[in-house]
């Protein structure tokens, strides 16, 4: 369990549930996709006793998020601080970012973007561990064939969010 002492964290409603987001002075260190209640997004979070922070450093985020559950299309250039991850994540994490809403790419050709053509495999892994899903878009990786591949949300969540930015894919 990693020490998230010097977090802050938020939860906030959209028209999915309750989704949550911590930071570090360097930026978003972790978002919480859409859950029924406020108490299991800080349970996720892991804001154990829960520790609700309001100001105006997360306002923006969530009234951007609020609108992406809404169909809006939206663009996160938000400071992100991603140093739980490996170097290795770190870059497949950057490369997702890139993928423009609306749009998809393949494992591969993230794996292409790192540098490591045969590291499919591993990014998949990578992207499962992504901490900041939709602002890291990892949902709009899919596998070569089109087919949706996984995600650690939840195919069906996947599946949602391909469906909300118009993203078609076949069916795992």
């Amino acid at each position: 369990m990693r020490d998230n002492s010097g977090l802050e964290f938020t939860a906030f409603y959209t028209n999915w549930g309750w989704c949550g987001l911590a930071r570090s002075r360097r930026g978003l260190t972790t978002l919480v996709l859409p859950r029924p209640t406020a108490e299991e997004v800080f349970i996720a979070l892991n804001a154990i006793p829960f520790r609700q922070v309001a100001d105006q450093h997360f306002k923006e985020i969530e009234k951007k998020l609020q609108g992406y559950f809404s169909g809006e299309r939206t663009h996160f250039n938000e400071a992100i601080d991603l140093t739980q991850g490996t170097e290795f994540q770190r870059r497949v994490w950057l490369a997702a970012k890139e993928i423009p809403y609306g749009e998809a790419r393949s494992y591969a050709w993230v794996a292409v973007r790192v540098g490591n053509p045969r590291a499919y495999r591993a990014v998949g892994q990578a992207l499962g561990k992504n901490p900041l899903p939709i602002v890291i878009p990892c949902h709009r990786v899919l596998t070569s064939r089109g087919s949706i591949g996984g995600f650690s949300a939840g195919l069906e969540n996947k599946e949602r969010l391909l469906e909300l930015e118009g993203i078609s894919c076949l069916v795992a």
